[in-house]
C-alpha cells in the first residue's frame, strides 16, 4: 500500500492558483427588474425576509429559469453537482444567453462530477461576462482512483453548497443539485427534494457566503485546469450545441409541463405567496475543506446543535442519508428523554441509492427507539417529499433527498446538509432556518397526517425481543407488520450486514 501510495501521487500536482482575480457581489441592483418586481410585495419590517418553498421539481426548474430570464445584472450559481442533461444543459443555455445580454455570471462548481467537462466549461469561461471555478480539484495529470488513494482526506471532501442567487434580489437554496432527476425530468426516477425561494436581507448573506467560496484558494478559474485554451471555433460551436439543445426540446413532454406551470403564471402576475419572517444563514466557512476537523470553528455543526437545544417540545428531521453517530445519537436521545418530541424521516434501505449508508445508519436505530425518538423510512416510489398539491408524492420511483428540519413547529432549515458525518465534518454546506409558525405548522401537520401513509414507522418487538418491525398504516391490522426490512431481498440485506462491518462511517 505504501509502495502504491508513492507511486500515485508523484504527478498528483495541481497549477499555480495564486493568480486568480478576485470578485464580489454586485450591491448597485435596487433598480433591476427583480428588485421592483419583489417589492411589490410588502415585508412585514425591515429585518423579515421572505420565502416561498419549491417542492416540486418543475416549480423548482421554473424558478430557475424565470429568474435567469429576467436577470439584468449578476447571477451567481454554487452546486455540487451540474450533470450534461436535459436540465443541466438547459440552464447552461439560458445562463450563456444571460452572458450575452451583458449578465455577469458566475459558476462555481465543485470537481466531483466534471471529468471531461473542462474543454466545455472553458468555452463557457471564455465570454467575458461568464465565469466558471472548480472547487478543490482533482489533479489532471493523474487519475483520479489514484488520487483517491494518494490524496485520500483532502479530495474526498467536497464542496456540498446548492445556491442560485440572481442580481442579488433573490435567491434559491436547497436540496437540489443540477440533474433530471431532481426536477421531474427523468422518466424513470425523481429526487424528492426541496428548495426555499427567499428574497429580502438573507439574500445578501447568500451572496457573502458565495463570495467567500469564490475568492478561496480552493477554488480554480477553469482555464487554468483546461489542457489548452479554447479558440474561438469552439466557443461557437458550443453555442450552436446549446441552441440545438433548446430548440430540439421545445416541444417535450417536459418542456409542455413548464409552459403550463400555475408556477409561471403566479410569478408572472407577482401573485406568489411569500412566508415572512426572521432568516438566518447557516453556512460552513469556505475554509473548512482545507482546515484540520478539528477546526470546529469552521464548521456549522455547532449552529445546528444549538438551535435543537433550545427545542422545547419537537424536532422533525428530514434527512435522505441519515448516520447520527454516536454523539449525534447522544443528543436526540437527551431530546427525547427530556420531554421534546423527536421524529425522523429517512429513507428505507428499498428508496435508498445508498445502501452502504442504510448500513451504517442501521446500527443506530434501536439505541434512538429505546429513548423514545420516533423513526420513519420512506416507502420505495412512495415520493416523501411535501408538495403543494399532494403532499409527499410522486408517481414515479422517488428517492427523498430533501434536508430539512422543524423546531417547535416555529423554526424552518431547508439547505444541503445531510444529517450524517460527512456533511457536518466533511463536505461543506449551507442552509437558512426561518422563523415561520404558519409554514412550520402546515409541515408539521403534513407529517401528523401523512407520513404514516408514504413511509414505514419503526417499532421494537414488544414481545421483549427487542427485534426491528416495521409498520405499514396502510394496511389492515394483522398484516401491517413486517420482521425485515421491507421490500427488500436476502441479497439486499445480507449485502447490506457485510457493508456495515467496512470501517468507513467517517466517510459518510
Amino acid at each position: 500500500m505504501l509502495v502504491l501510495t508513492l507511486f500515485a501521487s508523484g504527478c498528483a500536482t495541481l497549477p499555480d492558483n495564486g493568480s486568480r482575480v478576485a470578485s464580489y457581489a454586485l450591491t448597485a441592483t435596487d433598480n433591476t427588474a427583480l428588485a421592483k418586481k419583489f417589492g411589490t410585495y410588502v415585508a412585514p419590517g425591515e429585518s423579515a425576509s421572505g420565502f416561498v418553498l419549491l417542492t416540486g421539481g418543475l416549480d423548482a426548474f421554473v424558478a430557475r429559469a424565470a429568474l435567469v430570464a429576467q436577470a439584468e445584472r449578476s447571477i451567481d450559481a454554487q452546486y455540487y453537482l451540474w450533470h450534461d442533461d436535459l436540465v443541466g444543459l438547459s440552464l447552461l443555455a439560458m445562463l450563456s444567453d444571460a452572458a450575452d445580454r451583458g449578465v455577469r455570471v458566475r459558476l462555481l462548481l465543485d470537481d466531483i462530477d466534471l471529468r471531461g467537462s473542462d474543454a466545455a466549461l472553458a468555452a463557457l469561461d471564455a465570454h467575458p461576462n461568464f465565469s466558471v471555478r472548480v472547487f478543490n480539484p482533482f489533479s489532471r495529470r493523474v487519475s483520479r482512483a489514484r488520487q483517491y488513494l494518494s490524496r485520500f482526506g483532502s479530495v474526498t471532501r467536497r464542496m456540498h453548497n446548492k445556491s442560485f442567487t440572481v442580481d442579488n434580489q433573490v435567491t434559491v437554496v436547497g436540496g437540489r443539485n443540477i440533474g433530471d432527476e431532481y426536477f421531474e425530468a427523468d422518466p424513470k426516477v425523481s429526487f424528492g427534494d426541496l428548495d426555499a425561494m427567499a428574497i429580502g436581507p438573507v439574500v445578501r448573506d447568500v451572496s457573502l457566503s458565495f463570495d467567500q467560496y469564490w475568492n478561496n484558494a480552493l477554488s480554480y478559474p477553469v482555464a487554468l485546469l483546461a489542457k489548452r485554451p479554447p479558440g474561438e471555433e469552439e466557443s461557437a460551436r458550443l453555442k450552436q450545441f446549446l441552441a440545438e439543445h433548446i430548440r430540439r426540446n421545445e416541444s417535450s413532454v417536459y418542456a409542455d409541463a413548464l409552459r403550463n406551470s400555475e408556477f409561471v403564471d403566479l410569478l408572472r402576475d407577482d401573485k406568489l405567496e411569500f412566508h415572512w419572517g426572521n432568516a438566518r444563514l447557516i453556512a460552513d466557512e469556505a475554509d473548512k475543506l482545507a482546515r484540520s476537523r478539528d477546526r470546529t470553528d469552521l464548521h456549522m455543526a455547532g449552529e445546528i446543535a444549538a438551535a435543537f437545544a433550545e427545542a422545547r417540545n419537537e424536532v422533525v428531521i428530514f434527512s435522505p442519508y441519515f448516520i447520527p453517530g454516536e454523539e449525534g445519537t447522544d443528543g436526540l436521545v437527551n431530546l427525547a428523554r427530556s420531554g421534546v418530541r423527536v421524529r425522523v424521516l429517512t429513507n428505507s434501505l428499498a428508496s435508498n441509492n445508498h445502501s452502504v449508508v442504510h448500513a451504517k445508519y442501521a446500527r443506530y436505530r434501536k439505541p434512538l427507539l429505546r429513548a423514545g425518538v420516533e423513526i420513519y423510512e420512506a416507502k420505495a416510489g412512495s415520493g416523501a417529499l411535501p408538495r403543494a398539491e399532494n403532499p409527499f408524492g410522486s408517481s414515479k420511483e422517488t428517492v427523498l433527498h430533501a434536508k430539512s428540519f422543524l423546531i417547535d413547529r416555529r423554526y424552518l432549515f431547508v439547505g444541503s446538509l445531510n444529517f450524517d458525518p460527512r456533511s457536518f465534518t466533511e463536505n461543506s454546506e449551507i442552509g437558512i432556518v426561518f422563523e415561520s409558525p404558519e409554514l412550520a405548522a402546515q409541515i408539521g401537520g403534513w407529517f401528523d397526517d401523512e407520513v404514516a401513509s408514504v413511509a414505514y414507522r419503526l417499532a421494537l418487538d414488544p414481545d421483549g425481543r427487542d427485534a426491528l418491525l416495521w409498520i405499514d398504516a396502510s394496511k389492515p391490522e394483522g398484516v401491517n407488520v413486517l420482521r425485515k426490512e421491507p421490500e427488500t431481498s436476502w441479497w439486499d440485506r445480507f449485502s447490506m450486514r457485510l457493508m456495515s462491518w467496512l470501517p468507513i462511517e467517517s466517510q459518510l
